[in-house]
């Protein structure tokens, strides 16, 4: 049984796939070619923005982000400590100070309500996660923002192609940067990102910065990075394009199904009625979840969490947090477990995991 089943997506996809990277091979421009222009013009279509940058991973996309904010040493960016370690990573890596404000325990996002609290002078902008594939409350987290005068950052490297009170996740906010890993909902066959923002003069430096910084060959006009991504990876994802609607449509169906046949034995994640989630993971919440994971590990039936650990307990984020506690992140991290979840997954299949689940539980 495959936790994503990447192998059945690409025999479905297969011919377009493959007639996609040749046509990069008989190119051969690698780097920069035509595919990356028109996946950025899709892309900035498909969620409204202005415009779309793509980028070698959803890791870069988050440092080039905050690299056209100006943000530097000193500076505080706001986020969740209930996230994959890139999050507050790339802020760590540009001096400035990462600060936690708790999560939602049924969603697992960041509780909007809790961010003005982390708000100090030093903060220049906010990174609210979209865990799971469904957006945090982007209204609340915009309107704070405002009042402040401070960006808002959506890691939305999860929810590519959820919906927020109709606006598409990536163009929620000021600028919206996702990731196209291989597990992802719309993931490429290596490494890629792509950042979108409708603000003109940030789409000009996210561009001079993700090539170095250069405004023209070999005109640096600032510090950059070599931050782009690859042709070919482009056109893996241009041809998974073709039936991302319907995979988006079948991994909801999906999940709905899960929480008919897990309620009310097993405490799932909450959609809240204003928005939709692309369930890049289908996560629940169980006491004593080692037991049961290796039980449903036995029966050849597997799992993941995600997160194990929150960020201010990681040795890497802990230095200064003594004493800092959040509560919703702790009690997540120690009880959400991932089913599997991709837009393959056979009714037949699922009912067996669910199954053995319930057993588990006895």
């Amino acid at each position: 049984m495959e936790f994503i089943d990447l192998k059945a997506q690409y025999a479905a996809l297969k011919q377009s796939i493959d007639a996609r990277v040749h046509r990069v091979l008989d190119h051969g421009q690698y780097i920069m070619g035509p595919e990356v222009a028109e996946l950025e013009e899709r892309l900035a279509a498909y969620t409204g923005a202005k415009h779309c940058i793509t980028a070698a991973s959803g890791t870069e996309a988050l440092l080039i982000a905050m690299m056209a904010l100006g943000i530097r040493p000193g500076d505080e960016v706001v986020t969740t400590p209930f996230t994959f370690a890139a999050t507050a990573e790339m802020i760590v890596l540009l001096g400035a100070k990462p600060v936690f404000a708790d999560v939602e325990e049924d969603t697992a996002n960041i509780d909007a309500a809790k961010i003005e609290a982390a708000i100090t002078p030093r903060t220049r902008a906010i990174m609210p996660v979209s865990l799971y594939g469904q957006p945090a409350d982007m209204g609340e987290i915009n309107a704070l923002a405002a009042k402040r005068g401070i960006a808002v950052i959506e890691d939305a490297a999860q929810s590519f192609g959820a919906t927020y009170k109709g606006g598409k996740s990536c163009n929620l906010s000021t600028i919206g940067c996702t990731s196209f890993f291989p597990s992802k909902p719309l993931g490429c066959y290596g490494d890629g990102g792509a950042l979108f923002t409708s603000d003109d003069a940030l789409a000009k430096a996210m561009r001079e910065i993700r090539v170095h910084g250069q405004s023209g060959r070999y005109q640096h006009t600032r510090i950059g990075v070599g931050g782009r991504m690859d042709t070919i990876q482009c056109a893996v994802v241009l041809a998974k394009l073709e039936r991302f609607e319907w995979e988006i449509r079948q991994r909801i169906a999906i999940a709905s199904h899960y929480d008919a046949l897990l309620a009310p034995h097993v405490q799932t994640m909450r959609l809240k009625p204003d928005r939709t989630s692309v369930y890049a993971q289908y996560t629940v919440r169980i006491a004593g979840r080692a037991r049961v994971q290796e039980q449903l590990k036995t029966l050849g039936i597997p799992t993941a969490v995600h997160y194990p650990l929150s960020l201010h307990h990681q040795p890497a984020y802990a230095a200064g947090r003594a004493g800092e506690s959040y509560p919703a992140a702790e009690r997540l991290a120690r009880e959400v477990i991932s089913l599997p979840m991709h837009a393959d997954l056979d009714e037949a299949v699922q009912q067996r995991i669910v199954a053995a689940l319930r057993d588990s539980l006895v």
